[in-house]
């Protein structure tokens, strides 16, 4: 009989000695400098980064993969904020009028904090210009000027309508000038000039006459009222150009000490050709630039037409995207990754109730505030706006941002647009995602791999050795530090690596989900602040462990209140034949805990072999029916080699009402069977948890931690004899991380861990005897637990062979 040990209190969890920890508070841990790089626990995703930031090219954008609670945000933060701090900064970008094509606004680069401080001085320039220049058509020089310009313009016009005047005398009409400078040919009929109404009185034949007289001296005057008209343009290019030059000289003043500036600190072409188009614009349209009162006798001048358009807004500067506060390249993380937030959008307003827009309205998305650095997006949130991530592959392909007139992928009226000029984008865009997600991506979207070609592999646990654990405290106290947190004491932060290691459930690994344990402290230290505890021990840290648990588990308590009452029947103590207890791991939610079930079998005369009643029930899944077939192939190896194996059987989680999946109760699934086979009673003090193998080996299952601690609380309510334990697979060793509680019955011998590597060393644990050794004719050694399983097979097969003969007989 094979002799299998129990474990040692001591290998049932990993414990660090508070005493290696050099520092008696967290407050004493060496802090790495504010601005200087950290070290990692993850190497991998440290060479994925480097390498991503050392290529230029404009594929080589990074998939962060790895599942949520690993801090990868915060990891990436961590990582990109110092080598972003010693990269330059990129340049303001702003969005200017397009004198040449409105439509199509112009976009210039400006060093940083440079696009608002233009914005600024060219406000205040342009309305000091404003001011300045209606004061200045004041000036006596200038009234002198345009008062000659309009006397000569009087006399000449005086002087026509003289000649005109006489012209229409002699074919007997009158010439009228109103108020406006508008002519008007009144008929004289008898020496006397005729109104309107006296015109209307007259005989039908005369007026047609008086009328054909009228037009043929309109005919006549032609050539004069073309010299009245050529007259009036002459007046209005002059005073026009009389204005320019005084508008030319308040923008000497103002406007090009501006633009020399400027021309200085922001040398570039697009700048001088915006400041040469506006100065000549503003010459083009004084009247829209500068406001003036209309004047106190209009007969003086002649008609100018309506009153001039505003253009005021062509000279206004759009910050499109300001770098003023940036220091080094921007990390931009978009949680909102909608189309106008990620992509930028070109806003309208609404005018007369029509929808119009203009430069000044078009407002950056993520894409353009992150150029010169980088773009961090979760897979789960631009997802959720298909519009967004085909925009974001198609920028990246392109190379260019562009903005485009369009709502946040909805169909629109078609409105009057306008199209800025497309940003070069020189980035990279990380997408932190799940593996499952990029497995998806692969497959289904082409552009992917050649956009994203460096994958960064976050790993879920590091090595529990010195360089761990140092790294493990320096996080520790780099949590208190940014939460606020009360001081840890030497032995709360050994629990706190203890804890790390049951997060993972390895006794030589640390878990790197560091959101988890950030939770866990931030808890302590508010405990230890309502204790009034200036720091947090040991006892503060497992006291909020034990009520983070209580919060969360109340469906487990549900459970182990039926498992005292039995309604779920489940026996710690005593034997039965074809019965033994599994162990099998349950979530709700986010909390993960195990159970103990009963597993039955029966077994009979018949060829229907083994039957899996979860697969025919349909609650089986595929994995735990492989299991299913590798327990006939063990059957099949050990007791099938001179005789075939013919028999009825029948396996079932008994009170299992939900789908059953997984091969991790293979093993307890084969000693039931072996059990109803031989017709040997089994312990139900043991729970037994593994897989099982075609050669008998137990293999490592998930979750031994949890179903250990499932059992042992059932035990626990049943009464502790010292008889009850658990029989688990020998590789899973390091995985258990179980409580003090279970640690303390173990060393107090009220409760054993019994770890195994093949099925006949459970078998043995769980019914007494030995199992045997198979010999050389195919047969057990006699009086073993297998002699009686092989001869139940051969007596099985006889009775099944001879069932029907015998009744014939009779």
């Amino acid at each position: 009989m094979t002799k299998v040990s129990p474990l040692p209190a001591a290998r049932l969890r990993a414990t660090l000695d508070p005493a290696r920890i050099a520092w008696e508070t967290s407050d004493a841990i060496p802090r790495p400098p504010r601005n200087g790089m950290r070290r990692t626990p993850q190497p991998r995703v440290l060479q994925a980064l480097e390498l991503a930031l050392h290529i230029r090219d404009g594929g080589y954008n990074v998939y962060l993969s790895g599942e949520a609670n690993l801090g990868r945000t915060y990891m990436l933060r961590e990582y990109l904020a110092p080598r972003a701090r010693k990269m330059d900064t990129p340049p303001d970008l702003v969005h200017v009028y397009n004198f040449e094509d409105p439509d199509k606004p112009r976009l210039i680069a400006l060093p940083a904090g440079q696009g608002r401080k233009l914005r600024t001085a060219l406000t205040q320039a342009l309305s000091k210009a404003r001011k300045e220049a209606p004061s200045r058509f004041e000036h006596d020089a200038f009234v002198r000027k345009r008062t000659l310009l309009l006397d000569k313009f009087q006399t000449q016009r005086a002087k026509l309508f003289k000649e005109m005047d006489t012209v229409a005398g002699g074919e007997g009409f009158n010439l009228d000038m109103d108020d406006s400078g508008s002519l008007t040919l009144y008929p004289i009929v008898e020496g006397k000039r005729l109104s309107e109404d006296e015109y209307e009185k007259l005989d039908a034949t005369l007026r047609k006459s008086l009328k054909l007289k009228g037009d043929r001296l309109l005919q006549a005057m032609t050539g004069l009222m073309r010299k009245l008209t050529r007259a009036e343009q002459d007046f209005v290019e002059d005073e026009r150009t009389l204005e320019k030059e005084v508008v030319r000289e308040v923008l000497d003043q103002f406007l090009t000490p501006l633009a020399d500036k400027f021309a200085k600190s922001c040398p570039c072409d697009e700048l001088k050709r915006f400041f040469a188009d506006m100065r000549e614009d503003i010459l083009d349209n004084i009247e829209g630039f500068v406001q003036r009162d209309l004047p106190t006798h209009p007969q003086q001048q002649p008609d100018l037409g309506p009153p001039p358009e505003d253009t005021s807004f062509r000279y206004d500067i759009n910050v499109f995207v300001d770098n003023g506060e940036t220091h080094g390249a921007p990390i931009v993380v978009d949680d909102h990754p909608t189309p106008s937030n990620l992509l930028g959008c070109i806003e309208r307003e609404s005018e007369m109730g029509a929808l119009v827009t203009d430069f000044t309205l078009v407002k950056a998305g993520s894409l353009q505030k992150a150029n010169g650095g980088f773009l961090v997006l979760h897979m789960e949130d631009i997802l959720s706006y298909p519009s967004a991530w085909e925009g974001l592959l198609r920028a990246l392909r392109s190379g260019q941002a562009r903005i485009e007139d369009a709502g946040d992928g909805q169909e629109s009226t078609k409105t009057k647009g306008i199209e800025p000029e497309p940003l070069r984008l020189n980035l990279k865009v990380v997408l932190v995602g799940t593996e499952e997600m990029y497995e998806t991506l692969l497959v289904n979207d082409d552009r992917f791999p050649k956009l994203f070609k460096i994958k960064a592999h976050l790993t879920e646990a590091t090595e529990r050795n010195a360089d761990g654990v140092k790294v493990y405290l320096s996080r520790i106290a780099r949590i208190i530090d940014e939460a606020r947190l009360l001081p840890f004491d030497r032995d709360a932060m050994a629990g706190l690596v203890d804890y790390g290691s049951r997060i993972i459930e390895d006794q030589r690994k640390l878990s790197l989900k560091f959101p988890v344990l950030r939770e866990l402290m931030i808890e302590a230290s508010a405990l230890a602040s309502m204790k009034g505890s200036p720091l947090v021990d040991r006892t503060t840290l497992h006291d909020a462990m034990v009520a983070r648990t209580y919060r969360a588990n109340l469906v487990e308590q549900n459970f182990m209140d039926e498992y005292d009452r039995e309604l779920i029947k489940v026996r710690t103590s005593g034997s039965e034949v074809g019965r033994v207890n599994g162990l099998s791991v349950t979530w709700y939610g986010d909390f993960e805990f195990g159970l103990p079930h009963q597993i039955s079998c029966t077994v009979g005369v018949g060829h229907g072999g083994i039957i899996d009643l979860e697969r025919e029930a349909e609650l089986g899944g595929p994995i735990h029916t492989k299991a299913m077939m590798i327990l006939k192939s063990y059957l099949v190896s050990q007791f099938a080699r001179t005789k075939p194996l013919v028999m009825t059987g029948s396996l079932c989680f008994e009170q299992s009402y939900a789908g059953i999946e997984g091969d991790s109760a293979s093993g307890a699934e084969l000693a039931a069977l072996l059990s109803a086979i031989a017709e040997v009673p089994i312990r139900l003090s043991l729970a037994f948890t593994g897989a099982v193998s075609q050669s008998g080996q137990i293999m490592a299952v998930g979750g031994v931690t949890r179903k250990v601690e499932g059992f042992f609380e059932v035990c626990s309510r049943h009464g502790l004899t010292g008889e009850q334990g658990v029989i688990l697979p020998r590789d899973n060793i390091a995985h258990l991380m179980l409580k003090q509680e279970v640690v303390a019955a173990v060393n107090e011998g009220r409760f054993s861990i019994w770890p195994v590597a093949h099925i006949t060393e459970a078998m043995e644990l769980l019914t007494g005897m030995p199992a045997g050794r198979m010999r050389a004719d195919s047969t057990f050694t006699p009086g073993t637990l297998y002699d009686k399983v092989d001869r139940r097979l051969a007596e099985l097969g006889r009775l099944a062979k001879d069932a029907f003969r015998q009744k014939r007989k009779r």
